[in-house]
């Protein structure tokens, strides 16, 4: 089957690999029906997230059909459509069964390598490096999808197969930085981050009752599509001064929650972004933290910031001297899918929820490579690009 493959920093191609097999009685094999881009598969490709070996099939949003089940899976059959969190978990450790399901003790094939990076092994996740367990992306003909009982979910009747692929990784992810942050009736809320996941974060507020959302970014698009999609108000960080423009905004106390949807590969027209760069490059550090400073510095006193980004190792000018003086909360997690796909699919049964608007490019697996460049660059509008099998 054809996959799309990590061959080296910067360097993808579509190859021909292995058919999956069930190699579990809990496995179910997916074919592709889609998947998409993700912002934190740049990390990879850009050679940030360590333990990518050449041939590695990336990706790890994504929609298909069940055509094969193992013997002791119970919830799914063959020809069902089913939307797979990009986080696997097990369903019966400690971790799982506490709705911490990107922690789970028992899907991460590699254990070891999260005990030396992070100080404890993470989940598995889909084409995320041997760090996450060295599972195959799902930017292939078909997947292996591991304890898929607790993982795959059945899309409902009447919500199409664009809507329901965010539901895989974006939509959960947004939707816990804002339950997680506890974002409750009348907070201001800023999101750094126009991208999917930030679009989510503050869809999600809104819908948890915050009185106003100010979303951040530079790209045209995204903030135009923001404010017409999500109806959040919208700041270009390049025309104004982020800190000066939300304490104004918030009548000069900053916003009660703060979310960070951007990551490790963070832009900023500061001087700060130049050395952030720099020290990223020489490895010196392993992350660009503007967009986690600037919502520490802007959170009002005793607010909550909250990190979705994703973060891979250290960072450099961390601003804890603001984060014990003005008494902040500051959290941050993977998504913990499970917990929140079958509400996320109801909404979006129910037009609660809109994500369709998030593709705005449709192309071949082939043409997989090409997408990612464009995703990369914010050529041509492009927020996320969905990949479907065919030529």
């Amino acid at each position: 089957m054809k996959a799309l493959c990590w061959e080296g920093v910067n360097k993808l191609s579509v190859e021909q690999v292995p058919d999956p097999v069930l190699r579990n009685d809990q496995d179910v094999i997916v074919r592709l029906i889609a998947g998409t881009t993700c912002g934190s598969d740049l990390h990879l490709i850009g050679g940030y997230i360590p333990f990518m070996r050449a041939g590695d099939v990336i990706g790890h949003e994504f929609l298909g059909e069940v055509v094969e089940v193992g013997s002791a899976v119970r919830r799914h059959t063959v020809g069902d459509r089913v939307v797979v969190c990009s986080f696997v978990g097990c369903g019966r450790c400690w971790y799982c069964t506490h709705d911490l399901w990107s922690l789970c003790d028992n899907t991460n094939t590699n254990p070891g390598i999260g005990q030396a990076l992070f100080g404890a092994d993470t989940g598995g996740i889909f084409g995320y490096s041997h760090a996450m367990g060295g599972l195959r992306g799902s930017h292939a003909e078909y997947v292996r999808v591991p304890f898929a009982d607790y993982g795959a979910f059945p899309v409902p009747e009447g919500v199409d197969d664009t809507s329901a692929l965010f539901v895989s990784d974006s939509v959960p992810t947004g939707w816990m930085g804002a339950d997680l942050a506890g974002v409750k009736p009348g907070d201001v809320v800023a999101v750094w981050g126009c991208g999917a996941v930030g679009q989510m974060a503050a869809r999600a507020a809104i819908l948890l009752g915050a009185e106003r959302v100010i979303s951040i970014d530079r790209i045209p698009e995204r903030l135009e599509m923001t404010e017409r999609h999500i109806g959040s108000e919208v700041i270009d960080y390049t025309s104004t001064d982020v800190g000066a423009e939300l304490r104004e905004r918030t009548g000069g106390r900053g916003p009660d929650v703060c979310i960070e949807a951007v990551g490790m590969e963070a832009h900023s027209d500061s001087p700060v972004h130049l050395y952030d760069q720099v020290k990223q490059q020489l490895r010196l550090q392993t992350d660009r933290p503007t967009a986690v400073r600037q919502a520490i510095h802007a959170c009002r006193k005793g607010g909550t910031v909250f990190v979705l980004g994703v973060f891979g190792g250290a960072v450099d000018k961390f601003p804890l001297g603001a984060v014990i003086n003005k008494g902040l909360t500051v959290r941050g997690a993977q998504q913990h899918g499970q917990r929140y796909i079958p509400m996320l699919l109801d909404r979006l049964a129910a037009g609660e929820l809109r994500t369709a608007h998030l593709a705005t490019h449709t192309v071949p697996l082939n043409e997989a490579p090409r997408a990612y460049a464009m995703f990369k660059e914010k050529t041509d509008g492009c927020v996320r690009a969905v990949i479907r099998p065919g030529d």
